[in-house]
């Protein structure tokens, strides 16, 4: 998350391409490095249009989407980098195969309060007292970006070990820990970026498409409820280190619920059955991945169940 936004200029993706491309009818489109600095470029066959890009959002893992500016207004390219194809392809949901001009096919304006949540969740204190300061935030998610102001909280934290210990719990006071909210408020804490279920609902979108909003799918889980700390964002992820791949580290976190033995009778603490099937990378099965078009990938769907040959995928 600490790599979720940074200058265009600095991204790695666009160095180590000398040029990537994308056609769309007789629109052509090419990001090209000019003085070591990107740009987009896009033509119709007559008319070419070129912009520095100016902001990068995404570490390109999946991918990287681009933000520039013309005439003091922000837009977004229409054109994204997707690692599975290493190269462009439209933005997702941003797709206009008969766009009315140039300038609509190159880049999408992007008004003030769209650029306000793009960057609220991309970086840190882009927001302050409602208003964008581009000037002041930090690029990517930083400490304060889930935590809050930290300035007092070092404080006291830097008195405390001068006192040996004396005034750690008035330190742990002036720092807001998400760690400590009940389950229900936990996810929602993460689906303020991920995709929480309201956020989803509003935006209409269902199916497929919110494979990747997980806290979304998450809370759409037969087992969640109303809400368990075994099965929030945070008991399997720890939001401070890299995403653990290895399905297999998973396995103890569904075992944390459900039964290991099948002739075992579920209790208070374990009140999920035990898997007739197998003990072993749980979530291959239950969490299976999804092939999300639009985004060239397939991503774990969250939404944890019993999945068998020929269901419809769960809205």
């Amino acid at each position: 998350m600490a790599r979720t936004l940074i200058h265009a200029e600095d991204a790695g993706v666009l160095h180590s391409h000398a040029q990537l491309n994308f056609h769309n009818g007789k629109y052509i489109y090419k990001i090209t490095m000019n003085a070591g600095k990107p740009e987009l470029s896009v033509t119709d066959g007559t008319r070419t249009l070129t912009a520095p890009l100016l902001w990068a959002f995404g570490t390109g893992e999946v991918g990287q989407s681009y933000l520039l500016q013309r005439n003091g207004n922000y837009f977004e390219s229409r054109v994204s980098y997707f690692r599975a194809l290493d190269n462009l392809h439209f933005t997702p949901a941003r797709s206009l195969l008969l766009p009315y001009d140039l300038e609509e096919a190159m880049a999408r304006p992007v008004d003030t309060g769209e650029i306000r949540r793009c960057f609220s969740c991309h970086s840190t204190a882009s927001v302050i007292a409602g208003k964008f300061e581009p000037g002041k935030l930090a690029a990517g998610i930083k400490c304060e970006a889930c935590h809050g102001p930290g300035a007092e909280h070092t404080v006291a934290m830097q008195a405390s070990i001068l006192q040996q210990g004396f005034g750690d719990e008035q330190a742990a006071n002036l720092i807001f820990d998400p760690g400590k909210l009940d389950p229900v408020d936990s996810v929602d804490f993460c689906g303020a970026c991920h995709g929480s279920r309201w956020d989803t609902m509003l935006a209409g979108i269902s199916g497929v498409p919110s494979v990747r909003l997980q806290p979304y799918r998450l809370q759409n889980s037969k087992c969640w409820g109303s809400g368990d700390p075994r099965i929030t964002c945070v008991a399997c992820h720890d939001p401070h280190v890299l995403l653990v791949q290895d399905i297999s580290a998973y396995d103890e976190k569904c075992l944390n619920c459900h039964l290991a033995n099948p002739g075992a009778k579920p209790v208070s603490d374990h009140p999920g059955a035990a898997c007739p099937i197998s003990t072993k990378n749980c979530v291959s099965c239950h969490m299976p991945k999804i092939e999300v078009p639009e985004m060239h990938r397939a991503f774990v769907d969250h939404q944890i169940r019993i999945v068998r040959p020929g269901d419809h995928l769960p809205n």
